[in-house]
């Protein structure tokens, strides 16, 4: 039996939220298939709601707060991870970006993403495909084929079978991503460490 690691970052910024509930369906979704293959799996979720502040301090001091700190680590840490935005102004929101701004520029590389995305009209799905996929290929994850969008009509319709079955498809690619790729060694923060006598004046 291996153990799994998965962190779901949620932007989602009402109580409740699409947004998170997309992310809980994703997760277990991924648990469930994981767990078929035999492995045990932990989760931690990360709502960014919580951490709105602390982004905003750590943009402009350089320094995160031990709360933020934790969930930062933990996503750097994590196997695999699932993420999922609100749409705003037809892209991914300016939290989900701040998060991703202050997460050091190595701690993705390499690490299986699930993707997901929430709004109103299904006009903003192409979300996924211009903002999101760029984002996390320049964060140098691995991201899996199926990203999962939905609109409100998604939920509690007819339309809610195609959103399972979407779900079921991208967490499916999520486990046979994380079983296929090596497992990662823990980030190292001083891989880019410079002696102080090569530093340039």
């Amino acid at each position: 039996m291996t153990a799994r690691s998965v962190v779901a970052v949620s932007a989602g910024l009402s109580q409740p939220s699409s947004t998170r509930l997309l992310s809980d369906r994703l997760v277990a979704a991924a648990i469930d298939d994981l767990q078929l293959g035999g492995d045990s799996v932990t989760v931690r979720v990360v709502e960014l709601r919580d951490l709105a502040h602390q982004i905003t301090d750590t943009m402009l001091t350089g320094f995160a707060p031990a709360e933020l700190r934790e969930a930062l680590d933990a996503v750097a840490g994590a196997d695999a991870l699932v993420a999922v935005t609100p749409v705003f102004s037809a892209s991914y929101s300016g939290l989900f970006k701040s998060f991703f701004d202050v997460l050091e520029a190595k701690a993705l590389a390499g690490t299986p993403v699930l993707l997901g995305a929430t709004a109103g009209t299904e006009r903003h799905s192409l979300v996924l495909d211009h903002a999101l996929r760029p984002l996390f290929a320049y964060l140098g994850a691995l991201v899996v084929p199926t990203a999962v969008f939905a609109a409100s009509s998604d939920w509690g319709t007819a339309s809610s079978d195609s959103l399972g079955a979407r779900i079921e498809r991208a967490a499916g690619e999520l486990a046979n991503l994380l079983r296929a790729v090596p497992r990662r060694a823990p980030a190292d923060p001083f891989d880019d460490f410079v002696p102080f006598d090569q530093l340039q004046p």
